[in-house]
Parts: structure tokens; C-alpha cells; sequence
């Protein structure tokens, strides 16, 4: 049945499709054949393939109008409709060639024979190669039409679906999916239809919930489309595939039915109302069930199936495809219920919802592999990282559910969790209730011998002294760390590409531990003599007035190059007759100091701003815009400053009224919160120093193996991992493997949702505080962590995305989370909203040194709060009231 043309087959049966035929037959026929050819009950049929696709495009001319589609927004749906009303109206006025005809003829004479019937019953349903995708359904986007009867019916059926290529819901749907329209072709399934007795879909994984072995089933008499369209109201089953056992069994009135006519095509039809009695038994139910979980099996992956049982009890499955909305599991995720996984998601805690690359991924592995070393817990292969390491879409995720199972480990995770993210506190006091995550007895004996060993390994008594004591002494030993770090990972530029790889390996598995046991001491006791103040200031004191001490903070990296950046845009605007010059001479100064840094910077995989200063220029363009004095980023920061220190007066004083030790201890503790609070973010800043080095270490790897026809390019190097790195020095070809990866990860980069937590059955806990809504007015309050004190009302600029945002001078930012890279837009704003967060996570530090007003931990301000809105941001009491909406975006 192949009908061989010089572009290839036109037809092809079930029998001889699989995922592999994908473009010429698109994503429903290449499941069909999958599932035909993995033994399932799938009524027979065959495919006419997009080569009988492109063969009647190409004599119509649609180039012109394709690359005009290729280059329209997804947003200007009048000019996507104008062009697919085109495309259509030239599609079904073109002539069948007689080729094609004469193929779909004879395949369709070879369906009828097996019962002697002259014109068989058939659906008819389009198969594009962009549908039915693991990672985009398009359910629905394109026609299907059913009780198709004789070949004039058929030929006709099979013109209008190539014309459903180009409604507007589906030239709409892959624009903002961001499709290449020149990319796309039709196929058309041609299956034997049954004449169900009962249809309906089957998810195989609950689709409302994501919870995995949970079976979702709607059930309807007649024809599925009744079910699939939504045209009636079904019976609802759900179902535990590992038990058997219905959790919910729900009947629908069932009012409607959709059914074949004799000599083709469907009516709808009106039943009484059956609510009361199910249209599936319990029996069938489960045997649907099982039916999905051996597809699930098959594909490895959640299905959404169609199905129906026709006259004799046979039940069938006409349809399945992936189930897009959820999210993936992380590979090796437990398959029973027994066991229960609990992944915290880095990338949402680090404020980096994009993908890491794998060669991102790769380092973090390294990077956790040190430290399990280093504690005495190393893992099997240094390469895959500790066991507690997962990896889910792309991203990256901590296994909690053992630190959950000890008591010292929760009472750790919940007080650290209080200072970097405090929404999830509660979700985790809900899970940690779960009776499989119920404590394992340990030794506390055992615990605190190991913590003693490795406090004393850290040398941290030594440095916690040096700390309080002498805390410049301190500060100098942590620098000349830094250029240790930078001398120690340097290499010959001769080196061959092998040392490189080596290099880089090293570079992450030794000096993680030497950053942090050299640092963190130092860290922590900056955070220590602040909380210590705070317990000797009880009921002297409001909240607010101790989180003043922390503004204008000195020796934060961050805060500096923040400050170094609006110096950079004063000069450019004071030298304006040579502000050409200044700027290039200015950045690259700038750049020398602070170019290994960039958005989502922990990934290494990522350009600097070395490489790509875009960003940079943008926020200088954005400095320049801010002319009144009393709002400049320095200005405020020595203002905040100066109030910092004055309340250290105030509070010292205070607290000496109680008595002179008490304010003695006091005094010292708030000066020392001063000259040690601001190194928080000088540990990561010197990771991101390894990580740029690390890229200097790659980049001849990558030219060499894009020489040798390895890789298609250098910077192909970031998508692969080190030992594929050394297979590709030995000979091994990637770039099939980079192609797939860059298609995996541009798809990743438009991923909607990113759960902060996920457990191992698909679901996503959540403890979420509602937002509360003011009687009889608009304004609505939403709430979070107070961040920073103070309050402001402003227009607010929703950003999810920092590169190439710009942010008003005044305006306050509203964002799901930030990392160090947002912190240039921060000097121009009036306020600070994020979603992620508690009172010592990046955003709330750099705010509280600038004085804005800022709360965090505030679920859903992204999707509640738009650009353009009026906010009021009152940073003291941790909420953010919605007042009205500025049409002026």
C-alpha cells in the first residue's frame, strides 16, 4: 500500500508506522502505529502522508504566504486570520491529483474487504507533524470527520482536513507556541470506524491534580465526540490503577448522544435524562484503567486517550497522546505509592524558572558532589551528583523526603526555609504529617559528632572569633580567597582540550568547600549577632526599626556593582560630548570586574556579560532616565545608610536604659551586623567567578570539536555533559544529540509553570494564604513576607524575564522571583513585589540596602497584579493592595 512517488510514499497502513515516520505522518498517525504496532486494539487503518500534503501545496504557491505568517506576532490575531483564511480557500478549491486519488482509492477498497462491504464506515481525522507532540497536543486544532462513507465522501473529508491545517484557532495556537509555519504538514488518518455503544476519554494520569496512577475516565453513549467536544454532560469515573480500586464514580445526565446515520455522516441525538444509572460497569471501568497504565507503559509518559466499546463489548482505542499540562517527574521518581519523594525545586528557590543547559546541569552535579565529599557523604559518581539531586524538565530539584524522615533535619529545613522562603514553611509542616515520611530514629549522638566534625573541619570556631573580633581581618582573608581561586583554576593557553575537561572537573569538585567553609562562618555570624540583637531588643523595639540596621549595607558584591553601574551612567550623562567614548572605556572597566556575571548566572551554560553586555546597556539607558536628585540610587543608599547607623545609636541607647551590659552586648552586635551582614552574597559571587572561568575553560573544547565536525558549533559545547565531551574528543558524533536538546530547551524556555514543590505521585502540595477581596470597594490585598519596611503607592511593572526589560523610574517591580542579575533594574525602583522568597533571600537584602519598600513570598502577584495597575506596597505589615488600573500600557 505505499504508492511510492519520487517524494516517497503517499499512503501508508498502521502496520508500517512509528515514531520515527513522524514528519510524513504526522504526531496522531505515528501514535496509531505505534499502538497498533505494540499489539493494542486499535481499529485498522491507514495514513495519507504529507508527501500527498506537499504535492498539492506546492502547485498552489503558499511560500509568499508562509513566510509572511513565519514573521507575525502571535498577539496580531486580525493579520493571522487574514492569511489563514487565504491558505484555506486555496486548499479546498485545488483538484485532487489523479495519483493521489487513485492511492487513497485502492487503500481504502483494502480497508472494506475484510467484510465483503463496498463502502466502509470511516473517521476521518487530520495528523499534523506539530500535534500529538511530548511536549505540545494540539488537541483539538484540527478537524475530524466522522461516518465517512464511499470515496467521493472520503476525498472530500480528506481535502477539508489539509484546509483545518489553517483555521485561525490553529495558526493562532502554533504562533504562540512559536511554530514555524513553513515547518508544519498534514497528514490524514483513514480508521475503520466503531459503532461505539459507549466512548470517551481516558486520562491516564489525573489531569486536575497530576497525580500519576490515578486514572480519570469520562464515559458517554454513543459516539466519543459527544464526550470529546463537550457537547454533553458525562459519567465521571477516577480510579486507582495500582488498586483497582474507583475513588469516584459520579453519573452524568447524559443527555446527548452523537450517532452514526445510515449512508453516512452523524446526528445528534437528545436522550432522556440518566443520570441516575452509569453507562460503564465497575468492571469495565477497571479494565479501561488497566488499558491506559499499559499505555502509560508503553510511551513511558501520561497518555490522554480515546477509547469506545462497540456492540459486542470489544473495547477499543481510537486516539492517545501525551498529556503536555503536567509536569515531568525527575527520571527514577518512585512507581508506587508506597514511597513518597518530596522535590524542592532549585531553579524556583534560586529565582531561575528558564532550563539550565546541560552543561549547567553537569556542574551543579560536580558542585553537589563536593560537598557530599566533604561532609563525608560521597557519592557513587562524582559526575551524577548526591543521591538527593534530581533532575525534572530541564531543571534542577532537592530531594527532601530524607531530611524530612529526621527530626534534626526538619527543624533545620523549617528555620532555614523561615529566612529564604517562607511560603513554603507550611506546605512542608503538611507533608512532613505523612505517615511515610514518619522520622527514622538516629543517634543524636551520631548527629552531633558529625556536625562537631565538620564545624572543626571548617576551622569555623577560628573564623567565628576572627569574625567578631577582628572583622576586617576577616574580610581581607575572604579576598585573598578570591584571587587564590582565580590563580589556582588558571591553565595554559596551550592546554589540550582533554586537560581543559579535567581542569573543569577539578575546578568544581575542590573548591566548593573551600568557598563555603571559608566564608560561611563568617556569614553566619553576621546573621547570628543580628538575630542575638533582636532577642536582647525584645519589646524595645518594632520589627521595622531593626530591619533599618540593615540598610546601606557595606561589602556586598552585589550592592557594589549595582552602585559601580549608576556611577558608569553619571559619567556617560555628565560627558555627554564624548559620552561614546565613556561608555565604551567606562564598560569595559565595569565588565573587568563584574562581566562573569549575568541573568540566571548559576548556570553555566549561559553567556556573561563579557560575552553579551546587552543587558548592561539596557539598564544604563534606564539609569539616565532618572534625573531627580533625591531619587539617585547613591543618594539613597547613603540616606539608608546613615539612618542605619543612627538606629544603632538609637537602639544601643534603648537598650543601656534596660541595663549597661545589655546595651554594651547590643552595641556590639548591630556593628557587627554591619560589618559582616553584607557578605550573604559573596559565596555565590565567587562560585559565578568559577563558573566564567569555567566557560574559559570550555570554549576551546567546543572550536576544537566543531573543527573536527563533532559539534555543529562551539557554544554546542554547553549542550552536551564532560563525559560526552571526552566521547566527542574520542571520535563520537553530538551534534544529532545538541539538535534535539537546543529543540527541547527552546520549548522549556516557554514552560508556563514551574512547581516550587513536587511530589513523587505528580502533585503539587500548596498552603497558599487566599487573597482577601474589600467589601464593597475594588481594591483587593494580597499577602506575603514583610521584606523591607516602608510604604509606597506606584504604578506596577510586571517582569518574568529581566533581559531587555525595562523598568520606569518609580515604578514598582513585580516578579515571580531574582536572582543577582535582576538587581540593576532595582535602582530605579520604587518597590518590590516577588512571589518566591523570605526575609533573607536575594531580593529582600538588596532592598532593604536601598530602603524600598518590599514583600515577598506573595503567591500569585504575578498573574493578579498587572503592568499598569496602582499597588500599594506596604513592606512593614507584608501586604500589597490592588487600588486601580491605569490605562496608560
Amino acid at each position: 500500500m505505499d504508492d511510492p512517488t519520487s517524494e516517497g510514499p503517499l499512503i501508508l497502513p498502521f502496520s508500517a508506522i512509528d515514531a520515527s515516520k513522524l514528519a510524513l505522518v504526522g504526531g496522531k498517525a505515528a501514535n496509531l502505529g505505534e499502538l497498533t504496532r505494540g499489539g493494542f486494539p486499535v481499529p485498522e487503518g491507514f495514513c495519507v502522508t504529507t508527501n500527498a500534503y506537499a504535492l498539492i501545496t506546492d502547485g498552489i504557491g503558499l511560500e509568499p504566504i508562509l513566510d509572511e505568517l513565519a514573521v507575525t506576532r502571535g498577539d496580531d490575531t486580525t493579520r493571522l486570520q487574514g492569511f489563514a483564511a487565504v491558505v484555506r480557500a486555496s486548499l479546498l478549491a485545488t483538484t485532487i491529483p489523479n495519483n493521489i486519488v487513485e492511492a487513497i482509492t485502492r487503500a481504502y477498497q483494502l480497508l472494506g474487504k475484510g467484510n465483503k462491504e463496498e463502502s466502509v464506515a470511516v473517521a476521518v481525522r487530520s495528523s499534523a507533524t506539530a500535534e500529538d507532540l511530548p511536549f505540545a497536543s494540539f488537541a483539538g486544532q484540527q478537524d475530524t470527520y466522522l461516518n465517512i462513507a464511499g470515496i467521493d465522501a472520503l476525498l472530500d473529508a480528506v481535502r477539508r482536513c489539509w484546509s483545518s491545517l489553517w483555521t485561525d484557532r490553529a495558526v493562532s495556537y502554533r504562533a504562540s507556541n512559536r511554530i514555524d509555519p513553513r515547518s508544519v504538514r498534514l497528514a490524514v488518518v483513514v480508521q475503520r470506524l466503531v459503532e461505539a455503544r459507549v466512548a470517551g476519554v481516558l486520562f491516564t494520569a489525573n489531569p486536575l491534580t497530576g497525580r500519576r496512577r490515578q486514572a480519570v475516565i469520562d464515559a458517554s453513549p454513543g459516539l466519543g465526540e459527544a464526550v470529546v467536544s463537550g457537547a454533553v454532560n458525562p459519567d465521571h469515573f477516577v480510579v486507582n490503577t495500582t488498586t483497582g480500586e474507583i475513588v469516584e464514580s459520579r453519573p452524568g445526565d447524559k443527555r446527548i448522544a452523537i450517532q452514526a446515520t445510515p449512508g453516512g455522516g452523524t446526528e445528534r441525538v437528545e436522550l432522556a435524562a440518566q443520570s441516575s444509572e452509569a453507562c460503564l460497569s465497575d468492571d469495565q471501568v477497571r479494565a479501561l484503567a488497566a488499558l491506559g497504565a499499559r499505555v502509560e507503559g508503553y510511551y513511558g509518559a501520561p497518555q490522554d486517550t480515546e477509547w469506545a466499546i462497540d456492540d459486542s463489548g470489544k473495547l477499543w482505542l481510537t486516539q492517545a497522546r501525551p498529556i503536555t499540562t503536567l509536569y515531568p517527574l525527575p527520571a527514577g521518581a518512585p512507581d508506587t505509592d508506597d514511597i513518597l519523594r518530596v522535590y524542592f525545586s532549585i531553579n524556583v528557590a534560586q529565582g531561575v524558572f528558564r532550563p539550565f543547559t546541560p552543561m549547567g546541569i553537569q556542574v551543579f552535579r560536580l558542585v553537589t558532589s563536593s560537598v557530599g565529599m566533604f561532609i563525608g557523604k560521597p557519592p557513587e559518581d562524582p559526575l551524577m551528583g548526591v543521591v538527593l539531586l534530581a533532575e525534572a524538565a530541564q531543571r534542577l530539584f532537592i530531594d527532601a523526603a530524607p531530611i524530612l524522615r529526621s527530626t534534626l533535619g526538619r527543624e533545620l529545613m523549617e528555620r532555614a526555609l523561615q529566612f529564604m522562603e517562607a511560603r513554603s514553611v507550611p506546605i512542608f509542616k503538611q507533608i512532613a504529617a505523612d505517615p511515610r515520611l514518619t522520622p527514622i530514629a538516629v543517634s543524636r549522638r551520631v548527629v552531633f559528632s558529625t556536625i562537631f566534625g565538620l564545624i572543626m573541619r571548617m576551622r569555623a570556631p577560628l573564623y567565628v572569633i576572627q569574625a567578631l573580633f577582628r572583622p576586617a581581618a576577616a574580610r581581607a582573608r575572604i579576598k585573598r580567597l578570591e584571587v587564590r581561586l582565580l590563580t589556582q583554576s588558571e591553565i595554559p593557553t596551550n592546554a589540550s582540550s582533554a586537560d581543559r575537561l579535567a581542569k573543569l572537573e577539578r575546578l568544581f569538585l575542590g573548591n566548593p568547600p573551600r568557598v563555603l567553609s571559608s566564608i560561611l562562618p563568617v556569614m553566619l555570624t553576621g546573621i547570628g549577632v543580628f538575630a542575638l540583637a533582636g532577642k536582647l531588643l525584645d519589646g524595645l523595639t518594632q520589627d521595622s526599626e531593626r530591619q533599618t540596621v540593615l540598610r546601606g549595607l557595606p561589602y556586598n558584591v552585589t550592592t557594589e556593582m549595582d552602585l559601580a553601574l549608576w556611577a558608569l551612567a553619571q559619567q556617560i550623562y555628565a560627558d555627554q560630548g564624548a559620552a561614546e567614548s565613556t561608555l565604551q572605556q567606562g564598560l569595559a572597566n565595569f565588565l573587568a570586574t563584574y562581566g562573569h556575571r549575568s541573568i540566571a548566572e548559576i548556570d553555566l551554560g549561559l553567556p556573561r556579560w563579557s560575552e553579551d553586555p546587552t543587558h548592561i546597556i539596557g539598564a544604563l539607558a534606564n539609569y539616565l532616565q532618572l534625573r531627580n536628585p533625591e531619587l539617585a540610587p547613591d543618594v539613597q543608599f547613603r540616606r539608608g545608610a546613615k539612618e542605619a547607623e543612627a538606629m544603632v545609636v538609637d537602639l544601643t541607647r534603648r537598650a543601656a536604659h534596660k541595663g549597661r551590659l545589655r546595651g554594651l552586648l547590643v552595641g556590639f552586635c548591630l556593628r557587627r551586623t554591619r560589618d559582616l551582614y553584607g557578605l550573604r552574597e559573596t559565596p555565590k559571587y565567587y562560585l559565578v567567578k568559577l563558573m566564567a572561568r569555567g566557560r574559559e575553560l570550555l570554549w576551546p573544547v567546543g572550536e576544537e570539536l566543531a573543527r573536527a565536525g563533532h559539534l555543529e558549533e562551539a557554544q554546542d559545547i554547553f549542550f552536551i555533559t564532560l563525559p560526552e565531551a571526552r566521547a566527542a574528543l574520542a571520535g563520537a558524533d553530538m551534534r544529532s544529540v545538541v539538535r534535539e536538546r537546543r529543540a527541547n530547551y527552546q520549548y522549556e524556555l516557554h514552560r508556563r509553570h514551574v512547581p516550587r514543590l513536587l511530589l513523587s505521585d505528580g502533585t503539587e502540595p500548596s498552603a497558599e494564604p487566599q487573597a482577601t477581596q474589600a467589601t464593597g470597594s475594588a481594591e483587593s490585598t494580597l499577602s506575603g513576607t514583610p521584606a523591607s519596611a516602608g510604604v509606597v503607592t506606584a504604578k506596577a511593572r510586571v517582569i518574568l524575564d529581566p533581559t531587555g526589560a525595562r523598568l520606569e523610574p518609580g515604578e514598582i517591580l513585580v516578579a515571580p522571583s531574582t536572582d543577582p542579575g535582576w538587581t540593576p533594574l532595582f535602582l530605579t525602583a520604587a518597590g518590590l513585589v516577588m512571589e518566591m522568597g523570605g526575609a533573607m533571600s536575594h531580593g529582600s537584602v538588596v532592598a532593604r540596602e536601598y530602603g524600598i519598600p518590599a514583600v515577598v513570598g506573595v503567591p500569585g502577584a504575578t498573574e493578579r497584579i498587572s503592568t499598569g495597575l496602582q499597588i500599594t506596597v506596604d513592606g512593614s505589615a507584608g501586604t500589597v493592595s490592588i487600588e486601580q488600573v491605569l490605562n496608560t500600557y
